[in-house]
């Protein structure tokens, strides 16, 4: 059966008694993904040929369940698919992902689609400007209009042989990490600045003996590192002293663990 516990760990650490690391649940990483993308691809069933899927660019809205909004014309081909089958998909991948795309995390939602009752529309229009505000000129045309997926299931995936089942009421209830707007900061600001210190921290929370270390995450819970050894190039999972959720908090947690790492060398 599928996994879909809303908490996940990431492999165990350095020796086989060392506990799992905490890290956030497949809800939660689905809801941060989405949260961070703008532009989606989304199946729909075709109606010129019956049970084949037809796949569109999309820009999407989102609003406080990870509900996706879409304005779309009645003249688009996805719009009629829509209105004959109201069920589609919406794949969101890593916006910011580098190197191997199979290596990056995606998301795939799956749902029915119906047109935005008329009291319900200006709050999703604000939504759905706010992030896609070119839409601005055409929000207003009369043959475009708001439609919403209300989410069956979701599919979660964060790269190799990290993937699972998210079921819809747990989605709808997980919010995005609060790091998520400034995750990519921090992380270029760790790799430029302080590549020396990604070294010790592996060294004393992972257990390896790191010759280069790059942080490629982070989140409330902790980090990833990928680590370059003398033999090979993997990956570790290291969780902070405590939960973060600012800027601020994650910069001090870091130096409170560099401290003990190098106490600890």
């Amino acid at each position: 059966m599928p996994n879909r516990s809303s908490r996940q760990h990431a492999g165990p650490g350095p020796s086989t008694n060392e506990p799992p690391v905490p890290e956030p649940s497949y809800a939660e990483r689905a809801r941060t993904l989405v949260h961070l993308g703008r532009l989606g691809s989304l199946s729909t069933l075709s109606q010129k040929r019956p049970g084949w899927p037809f796949g569109s660019v999309m820009p999407y809205g989102l609003d406080q369940r990870g509900r996706p909004s879409l304005l779309i014309s009645t003249m688009a081909m996805h719009t009629q698919n829509i209105l004959g089958d109201s069920r589609a998909s919406l794949l969101v991948t890593q916006p910011d992902a580098s190197g191997d795309p199979l290596g990056a995390a995606r998301v795939t939602l799956m749902g029915k689609t119906s047109r935005v009752a008329e009291e319900e529309v200006q709050q999703v229009r604000d939504l759905y400007l706010a992030r896609y505000e070119n839409a601005k000129y055409w929000v207003d045309f009369n043959d475009f209009a708001f439609y919403r997926m209300e989410v069956v299931d979701v599919y979660y995936v964060g790269g190799f042989g990290v993937m699972g089942w998210v079921a819809a009421d747990e989605y709808a209830q997980a919010e995005a990490d609060p790091l998520a707007d400034t995750a990519s900061e921090i992380i270029q600001h760790m790799n430029a600045d302080h590549a020396d210190a990604l070294v010790l921290l592996a060294r004393g929370f992972a257990g390896v003996e790191a010759e280069e270390a790059t942080m490629t995450s982070v989140d409330r819970l902790g980090f990833h590192l990928r680590l370059k050894t003398a033999d090979r190039v993997h990956g570790a999972r290291v969780p902070f002293n405590r939960e973060v959720r600012t800027t601020q908090e994650t910069r001090t947690v870091l130096v409170e663990m560099v401290q003990q790492a190098r106490q600890r060398a």
